[in-house]
């Protein structure tokens, strides 16, 4: 039979153990805690589709004269009618989008289509619910806020074409974007 050491724990010993126990509480506690880097932006080259979009459509096409410097595009698109668009399908219109990261890393969109404008507007808006009206430089857009009043738009019927502006950001905002678009 094993014979109890009668041998006191020095300060040493004690010192040892906490650092056996505190170690390991400190690695797990540092691992769950640390806020991971940003996500990884992949930014797109915008400007030659645009050029392309506005050869090809039947409508005028819309895009920021100017975007601020800390807003980067992470979208773009020009799908002329009857083209594989989605998992394949034909777009059922001549379809135009722009995305972009604000500052705040919000999602903000501008899309532009031709036909089948009522499920254009339900899709892009998340069925918006209509939310009265916007004046940008003299028109007037019609306001639609997601039921679960995070997405706003501003939709736009005018010369043969949809136009939508939609982000999680206030109307301002989208208004103030929308302010900035032009064919030119």
């Amino acid at each position: 039979m094993a014979r109890a050491s009668s041998r006191t724990a020095s300060t040493g010993d004690m010192v040892r153990s906490l650092v056996v126990i505190l170690l390991p509480l400190i690695a797990i506690t540092y691992f769950f805690t640390r806020t991971p880097d940003g996500p990884d932006v992949k930014t797109v080259e915008w400007a030659p589709v645009l050029v392309q979009a506005r050869d090809q459509a039947p409508y005028p096409v819309l895009a920021p004269r100017a975007v601020p410097p800390a807003w980067r595009a992470t979208q773009v698109t020009w799908v002329p009618q009857g083209r594989a668009y989605l998992n394949g399908e034909p777009s059922p219109r001549n379809l135009w989008e722009l995305g972009f990261l604000d500052a705040d890393n919000t999602f903000v969109e501008l899309v532009q289509g031709d036909l089948e404008a009522r499920e254009l507007v339900e899709d892009k808006t998340r069925e918006g619910l209509a939310d009265g009206s916007s004046d940008v430089a003299g028109d007037t857009w019609d306001r639609r806020i997601s039921a679960d009043e995070r997405t706003r738009s501003l939709v736009r019927t005018a010369d043969g074409a949809t136009t939508i502006v939609v982000g999680d950001l206030s109307y301002g905002a989208l208004e103030s974007f929308a302010s900035t678009l032009a064919t030119d």
